[in-house]
């Protein structure tokens, strides 16, 4: 499809410089109908003044969609995600990668309310959040066109995206302009929402450079918090958790509070360098802090739920998963496959979990569950009435029998193993001796 036969496009817009520019671009390059859709997702920051400064732009007003969906976002998209214990490379909490489907959903139920026949986004062509959003679209809607205005336009750099602003007197925050009125380059791209804040560019992109401690916006550091350990408990049903403290609360209410206690106590800092699906290494830093709290804590009360062969096999899924949320794989059937098998096991992760928060730290103190399999009776390392240590015997046998065959009929193989001799008393104690004598000659 053409510039030209492009009538109706909804762009995911925030209100900041990049959309704001993209906004008029789309007007100008597309001479089509743009429909705003900003996601209030708990980032931090007023939504509203996007309305005001879309309109501003030549949008009509019943074409300015702004949603709040902070509470489908955690219970549709967190809570099955943390059910998972999901981490992208060890350290990566997933919070950008998760708000992206949600985000695209949003835009395509619009483009069919409005009449649209096209989407658009603001990521880079570096990135993966264009792969996330596109999938997204094609997922819901294999008709829909899409816009990636970043693949298009000459306005590769931040400066010329500045540049082209002044020229056409979109409105630059104050952020992006020094003490004279001049466009300049913020030290970071962020995103945020009710899940994580992450931090990118420029200073960040020099893996030996530290993170500066004003960069961070949502945590104490760990030197400056509380110097007194607080204790909280978390209740779950099926996997999610639904009260803190013995409060029942909405799962959007959950994350913010526990995103509170993070603050408080300096949980949730990460600094990554992660592989990006379309190729290259990227350094971020993230802030998760009521995601690393909730992890914490739902391991802990599966830990005495779930069957030991059900929870392993579960570890060995949960990379797959990961990744496939973090290319944007969210909509696939492999995705909705693996939840329904990781849902399933769910069913009895019911309980309550103390944690202890205490600078930078979360310690799991306690849990509980009416469906726990932990059996004090065999648990015990005293008298019990319930386990015959002789079994044991012909476990550990059963179990070793391939190898005492293999010894018997192939020794060969388990010959790297063993030594040629023993080495002599003599030998030994010399050693020893020298060893000694050196460690006087350092410390004495």
């Amino acid at each position: 499809m053409s510039k030209k036969e492009v009538k109706k496009v909804v762009l995911a817009y925030s209100g900041g410089l990049d959309t704001s520019v993209i906004l008029k671009w789309l007007q100008e390059e597309y001479g089509a109908e743009v429909v705003t859709f900003t996601a209030d997702l708990g980032q931090g920051e007023e939504v509203e003044p996007a309305r005001v400064k879309a309109i501003e732009h030549g949008i009509k007003p019943e074409n300015v969609f702004i949603l709040d969906i902070q509470e489908e976002f955690v219970k549709d998209y967190v809570f099955p995600m943390f059910r998972a214990n999901a981490i992208y490379e060890g350290e990566y909490l997933l919070g950008t990668s998760i708000a992206r489907p949600l985000i695209a959903k949003k835009q395509i139920e619009i483009a069919k309310q409005v009449g649209a026949d096209a989407v658009s986004h603001g990521a880079t062509g570096k990135g993966n959040d264009q792969v996330r959003f596109e999938i997204g679209y094609l997922s819901l809607n294999p008709e829909i066109t899409v816009i990636a205005p970043w693949r298009e336009w000459d306005l590769n750099s931040r400066e010329t995206l500045l540049e082209y602003a002044k020229k056409h007197n979109i409105e630059i925050e104050a952020k992006h302009m020094d003490e004279n009125g001049n466009p300049k380059i913020s030290p970071y791209s962020m995103d945020a929402n009710l899940l994580h804040i992450s931090y990118e560019g420029l200073h960040l992109e020099d893996p030996m450079n530290e993170p500066e401690e004003s960069m961070w916006l949502w945590t104490n550091s760990p030197e400056k918090a509380s110097d007194k350990a607080e204790y909280i408990t978390i209740a779950y049903e099926n996997g999610d958790p639904v009260s803190i403290n013995d409060e029942k609360l909405s799962p959007a209410t959950i994350l913010r509070t526990l995103n509170e206690y993070g603050n408080k106590h300096g949980i949730g800092r990460v600094d990554i360098v992660e592989n990006r699906y379309v190729g290259m290494k990227a350094r971020g830093c993230y802030e998760t802090p009521g995601g690393t709290i909730m992890l914490k804590a739902h391991r802990a009360i599966e830990s005495i739920t779930l069957d030991r062969e059900e929870a392993h096999l579960k570890d060995e899924l949960m990379p797959r998963y990961a990744k496939l949320i973090y290319n944007g794989y969210w909509f696939s059937p492999e995705r909705e496959m693996l939840q329904a098998a990781i849902d399933k096991t769910q069913e009895n992760v019911n309980g309550v979990v103390r944690l202890k928060l205490y600078k930078g730290n979360v310690e799991v103190v306690g849990r509980d569950s009416k469906n726990s399999l932990y059996a004090p009776a065999y648990s015990t390392f005293e008298e019990d009435e319930v386990y015959n240590q002789k079994d044991a015997e012909g476990f550990i046998k059963l179990n070793a029998l391939r190898f005492i065959i293999e010894g018997n009929q192939q020794p060969s193989r388990k010959d790297k193993y063993i030594t040629a001799e023993e080495p002599k008393e003599k030998e030994v104690k010399e050693e020893s001796k020298g060893f000694f004598n050196k460690m006087k000659e350092i410390f004495l």
